[in-house]
């Protein structure tokens, strides 16, 4: 639902949950809403005032054997989430999170039903009663919008779930709404504030209030940082899994592509998309993987999977699974920051005490030779693919080309451009098709050198099982009036190759999360998974955000 209200047909968050929670599990009195995000000595005060949270940093582990135990059901539990999303995620708010875009109308009903199969000796999988929530670019064939943020499709309602929420479906997950996201999924304009869509707002990061949650699954990952769901799912074309995974303290998993179905979640390139999990823990985003993956029919890279994907990933579990490995350190990703250089400079310290070689440097010789070439696939990709994708939708919705979705834009400029503008539509728009020799050529430029000449040529070079590097600093202040301020980090090489990366909390700078990237060639999730949580156990580096409104200096 829109934050302010307004959206037609849906019903107001508040007289939702009053007609749908039990009061036991909403009692307390409301805080009031927050002043001015400046006023940060009464905010502080504000935030100390917050109810404890019983679910708070509770694992899908933890959850499931409180369902099979009896002290929880599944109602119960979508319903104290749908409690903290009330408390603490509105504008209306202390903490005015916003990361959820759009509570799932029908999530009690759902959770109820979970429970009664429960009754009967019915349980569908490993996610049976576990609250998620997911990116609002993915498809669900229910009350629920899919509109990748945006006012053009405030009113579209997907004739069929994606094939990822069908297989969370089955796996017994309860989805209990959708989250917000850099609108159409950061690919509109050059100078986007990441977390802000149209039809959602700005997402704040739940670490320090005032700074950025990174990435187009901004608001997955701060919903999952905050404790409104156990764990939630993202998408990403470079970057924006890891991004936001870093930046609100998370484990993020960027699959191979083709280990996780496309099909129904709204594009930018076929070449690069994929979604994944986003969870606080490497047991829980191995769950949600466990759970996503899959052979689809409608997309036919996925028949790669199909002697590759594994039935369940939370078996490559092991505290002892960096003993004997070789990692290679990508140092041509350090440098831009010495807090982010200091606590991997620690990272790799605990690597080697857990067992691990560590070649330093280990660069790919590629590195930043293809940024253009990438952009370039991108436009062609994005235009031809989201067209198909806007053809599909009812007739109902008038924007149906990206030529439509540019002059929505233009004419309803106030509510969709008021910080940042389409340059990125402009520049797709002006592409010819996929049968263009330039395309092709940039194609397999990127191909060649992220891949072949990238990870695969220095994994070989020294016999690396492995590379890390940082995923990226510490969060920056979000700027609507100049856009993101991206310092450095690591993504592009695993997302335009195409192969699994893996982030995992490394540390933090005043406060606010670091990751460290775990990645290698095509199909490899079991050792990454592996080698993150022997990296994880060790380390438990994760702390909970505070919801401090500006950086503790």
């Amino acid at each position: 639902m829109k934050k302010d209200g307004t959206d037609p047909g849906e019903m107001d968050r508040r007289r939702f949950l009053g007609l749908t929670i039990a009061a036991s599990l909403v009692a307390g009195s409301s805080l009031r809403a927050s002043q001015s995000v400046e006023d940060s000595a009464a905010e502080r005060d504000e935030v100390s005032r917050l109810r404890p949270f019983e679910l708070d940093e509770a694992s899908i582990s933890d959850l499931r054997r409180g369902l099979d135990e009896g002290r929880f059901s599944a109602a119960g539990l979508a319903g104290m989430y749908l409690a903290r999303i009330e408390e603490i995620d509105g504008p209306e708010t202390v903490i005015g999170l916003n990361a959820i875009i759009e509570i799932n109308p029908d999530a009690m009903a759902i959770a109820a039903e979970r429970d009664r199969e429960r009754k009967s000796g019915r349980l569908r999988g490993a996610l049976h009663g576990i609250p998620i929530v997911i990116k609002d670019n993915i498809d669900t064939s229910d009350r629920m919008r899919t509109s990748a943020g945006s006012l053009a499709l405030a009113e579209s309602i997907a004739a069929e779930d994606a094939f990822i929420v069908r297989r969370l479906r089955e796996a017994g997950a309860v989805i209990i709404g959708k989250t917000n996201l850099s609108e159409w999924a950061n690919f509109r304009s050059t100078h986007s504030s990441s977390g802000w869509s149209g039809r959602g707002g700005q997402t704040r990061n739940p670490y320090v209030l005032n700074r950025n949650p990174c990435g187009s699954s901004s608001g997955s990952g701060a919903a999952v940082a905050a404790n409104l769901a156990a764990a939630a799912i993202g998408s990403e074309t470079d970057g924006s899994i890891v991004c936001p995974a870093t930046a609100n303290g998370l484990v993020g998993i960027k699959p191979t592509l083709g280990l996780v179905s496309r099909s129904g979640i709204i594009p930018i390139a076929h070449s690069q998309d994929t979604a994944g999990p986003m969870a606080r823990s490497v047991a829980d985003a191995a769950a949600v993987l466990s759970a996503i993956t899959g052979v689809d029919s409608t997309d036919s890279l996925t028949l790669n999977s199909k002697n590759r994907r594994e039935a369940d990933y939370t078996r490559f579990l092991d505290k002892d699974g960096l003993r004997g490995a070789r990692l290679g350190v990508a140092r041509k990703y350090f440098g831009f920051n010495q807090h982010v250089d200091q606590i991997m400079k620690q990272s790799i310290d605990v690597l080697k005490s857990l067992g691990a070689t560590v070649i330093d440097p280990a660069d790919m010789e590629t590195t930043g030779k293809y940024d253009d070439s990438e952009f370039e696939v991108l436009l062609y990709e994005f235009k031809a693919d989201i067209n198909l994708y806007l053809g599909r939708l009812s007739s109902k919705i008038t924007t149906r080309t990206l030529k439509a979705l540019i002059r929505f834009n233009e004419e309803n400029r106030e509510r969709e451009m008021p910080y940042f503008g389409q340059e990125i539509f402009l520049m797709a728009e002006e592409k010819g098709p996929l049968s263009t020799k330039a395309y092709r050529q940039a194609l397999a430029k990127n191909r060649r050198l992220s891949a072949r000449e990238g990870i695969d040529a220095v994994m070989t070079k020294h016999k690396l099982d492995a590379l890390i590097a940082p995923t990226g600093g510490p969060a920056w202040p979000t700027d609507l009036v100049s856009g993101d301020h991206y310092t450095g980090g690591y993504s592009s090489a695993s997302a335009v190759s195409g192969y699994p990366h893996i982030t995992v909390p490394a540390g933090q700078a005043y406060e606010l999360p670091v990751g460290i990237s775990f990645f290698a060639g095509a199909w490899s999730e079991p050792r990454l998974i592996k080698f993150a949580y022997a990296f994880e156990q060790a380390t438990k580096a994760r702390k909970p955000p505070r919801f401090l409104p500006q950086v503790a200096l």
